[in-house]
Parts: C-alpha cells; sequence; structure tokens
C-alpha cells in the first residue's frame, strides 16, 4: 500500500501519535528501555481504564501492526510507575515487540519519522494499532503535509478529523507562551519573520552566562513555545468564528502547516547565527551565513573569501551544515564544500545507527550535538561527536 493511501484509510476514527524514533526508542544506544515512548498524557487518552491504577508497572495487550514493514504482534503498554513508591521510573513504553527483527527496534529507524494510528475497543481502551514507520524523505514530507514538521524529542497528536481547532491546541502555559496582550501588536496583524522571532526568544532567554549548547537547546524550546502561543493568537480567533466554504477552511490550515515548515527549517539556523555573534563572532570577519560558494553550506569559517582564497590554508578552513534530523539528509552535505577534508553538521537529531555513522564518518562529516543530546547515540559513537561549543573552540583555534 502506498502511504497516502494508508493515511486516508486510518484518517476517520483512529487516533495518531507521530514522533521520531530516537536511540532510546531503538535498539542503537544499547538502552535497556527499548520499545517506543508514549508521553502519560497520550496513553491515559489511549487506555483511560489504566488512568487511576496505583499498583506497579500497570499494563495492556494490543495487537499492533508495522504496515510500511510487515509485522503483526501482539505487545504489552507498560507505566513504569515506581516513583510514586521511591523509585525512579515514572514512564509509559511499549514493549514485546520482538527485538531487533522489528522496524519499530532496528537501529536503522533511529530518527524515521513513525506514525501510530490507534482504534479503541468496545472496552474503552485501545485494542489496535497500526503503524507506518517512513522508509526515506518523500514519505516523511507526505506525513508532515498532514500534520506539520515533527521535531526531534517532539511528538504531535493528530485526529484528522479535529479540524483547524484540533490543529491550533496547545499545551499549558510555560515560561515562553505569552498572551495576546504580552505579544508585538504589530505581530497580530502581520506574522513576524523567523528572525523577529529568534530576536524576542534571546529578549525572554538572554542565557547570556550558560553554557553554548544549553543556550541553545534552551532557545528553541523557547521559541517553540513563543510560536504556538502566537499562532493561537492570530489564528484561534479565526478558527472558531468558522468558514465559509470548505476552500476556506483548507487554505487557512494549509497556512498553518505551511508556516509551521517554515519556522522549523530555518530555526536551528537562526539561532546558531545569534550564539555565533553573542560568543564574539564577527560576521563577515569570522564566520559567513548562507555563502553562495561550496554548493551553499549554512556557515562557512573564517569567511567565504578565504574559503575561496588558494592562498589560504585549507586546513584553517571550516565548514558547517545545519539540519535538525539528518537520517537521509546527510548524504546533502556531502556535495557541500567537498573539497575540505572534514565538514561538519550540527543536527539535534538523537541518537543513529553504528553503520550508518560510519557511512557519515567515511564520507568526511562530523556531527555535531548539544552537549547532553550525545547522551541519546551509543557509547561507541560518543566519543566521535563533539559538542556546539568544542566546535566553536575548534574554530577559534583554527
Amino acid at each position: 500500500m502506498e502511504l497516502s493511501d494508508w493515511l486516508d484509510e486510518h484518517a476517520e476514527g483512529w487516533f495518531w501519535y507521530v514522533k521520531r524514533l530516537s536511540g532510546n526508542d531503538t535498539l542503537a544506544n544499547g538502552s535497556h528501555q527499548a520499545g517506543f515512548y508514549i508521553p502519560k498524557g497520550v496513553f491515559f487518552r489511549l487506555f483511560p481504564s489504566l488512568e487511576q491504577h496505583t499498583h506497579e508497572n500497570a499494563d495492556s495487550w494490543f495487537d499492533l501492526t508495522i504496515d510500511s514493514h510487515p509485522d503483526a504482534r501482539n505487545v504489552r503498554v507498560v507505566w513504569y510507575n515506581n516513583k510514586a513508591r521511591g523509585g525512579t521510573r515514572d514512564e509509559v513504553r511499549v514493549t514485546n515487540l520482538g527485538g531487533g527483527n522489528s522496524a519499530l527496534l532496528d537501529p536503522e529507524s533511529t530518527g524515521a519519522l513513525a506514525v501510530f494510528t490507534f482504534l479503541h475497543g468496545a472496552t474503552g481502551d485501545v485494542d489496535t494499532c497500526n503503524v507506518w514507520v517512513c522508509r526515506n524523505e518523500v514519505e516523511e514530507d507526505i506525513v508532515e503535509r498532514e500534520t506539520g514538521p515533527v521535531e526531534p524529542g517532539r511528538w504531535t497528536t493528530w485526529p484528522p478529523d479535529g479540524g483547524l481547532l484540533a490543529l491550533l491546541q496547545t499545551a499549558a502555559r510555560a515560561d515562553c507562551r505569552l498572551e495576546q496582550h504580552e505579544l508585538p501588536p504589530e505581530w497580530l496583524k502581520k506574522f513576524p519573520t523567523g528572525q523577529e522571532i529568534i530576536n524576542k526568544v534571546i529578549e525572554l532567554r538572554p542565557d547570556s552566562a550558560l553554557a553554548v549548547d544549553k543556550r541553545l537547546v534552551r532557545r528553541r524550546d523557547c521559541e517553540f513555545e513563543l510560536f504556538q502561543s502566537l499562532e493561537e493568537a492570530v489564528e484561534l480567533p479565526r478558527a472558531k468564528a468558522g468558514f465559509a466554504t470548505i476552500a476556506d477552511f483548507l487554505a487557512a490550515a494549509q497556512t498553518v502547516l505551511q508556516r509551521r515548515k517554515a519556522r522549523s527549517g530555518k530555526s536551528l539556523e537562526l539561532h546558531m547565527r545569534e550564539i555565533l555573534i553573542e560568543e564574539n563572532f564577527d560576521e563577515n570577519k569570522d564566520f559567513t551565513y548562507q555563502p553562495k560558494a561550496g554548493n551553499n553550506p549554512d556557515f562557512l569559517f573564517p569567511t567565504e573569501a578565504a574559503y575561496l582564497d588558494a592562498a589560504f590554508p585549507r586546513e584553517r578552513v571550516r565548514m558547517l551544515a545545519v539540519k535538525t534530523t539528518f537520517k537521509d539528509r546527510w548524504r546533502q552535505v556531502t556535495e557541500e564544500c567537498a573539497d575540505l577534508p572534514v565538514r561538519h553538521l550540527l543536527t539535534l537529531q538523537e541518537g543513529v545507527s553504528e553503520p550508518q555513522f560510519k557511512l557519515i564518518s567515511n564520507a568526511g562529516i562530523r556531527l555535531v550535538v548539544p552537549e547532553k543530546r550525545i547522551e541519546k547515540y551509543a557509547t561507541s559513537i560518543r566519543p566521535h561527536i563533539v559538542s556546539v561549543e568544542s566546535f566553536l573552540a575548534d574554530v577559534r583555534t583554527a
């Protein structure tokens, strides 16, 4: 079955949970937690009968079929809840998936976008789950056209029949979620650019004393919350007012999804540019952002002019590509500054299989990952990944 047909087949009556598989979900980092993670709020919606259970490791069984990689089995969902009794765990995972034979545990699936569709049974709890693990970038684009971008470490739920109101639902207020009266008035008339949103994030999260890696992650989280609150302030009144035609509704939904995709595509590189400036890197003297040379990498150090200067020592040139996820997209980096022996790739992806990491390394690409996220990678891979701070230190001494 084609993915588009599968999505249509699982539209009416199914509840979607969409996430990117991390190294903790698969077997990529050797974690004993193998089995995909479900947030407790989603878990209680899927299995309401277990919400009031206080006994240790409340569980349920249901049928799970992976339609993208034909595999069907009866699996167990477990609420590891010993924290209430002095333990350390309070999380939900699905187990009994069949080990490495399952596409959900295959290390090669790390970073892949997975769509879990659930159907409730007569008891009110889920008894059926159909899954699609995206096999390439094309399939991921098809899914994200329906759900909007899904970034590493985040997830989304999607009742396809929930309308625009469901699309605009947001979490409870967090530090960077602003009420309508707290937003710049001009933003309510014309949606701000990505750079304008980043500037507001820096105002809310100056964080100049924080280490670079932590600063980058905190600001990304802040931006996500700020964008959600702005989107709600602008679009929710329109959604509540209703639409005269189906075409009007579809146009509004498409605008929301396209705006989310545009934000996600530029966000990380804009944050990185601001951090470079804060760390006393002079743009156009110490780095060039979005140079044309070298097949359009995101950053060149010290400058594009230095890269183009045949007399400038090649060992002092650094190139940085920025991709939130890289499961398939890392190959694009091989076409950027191909004459450099090493290219660097900044990413937020949470893990990679050892065979794929070997391919990436052999292609002369070195991963740059915020420090805490390096823990998501296999022990054997971690020494070969550099943190953002380590990368900047290397650039300074080049």
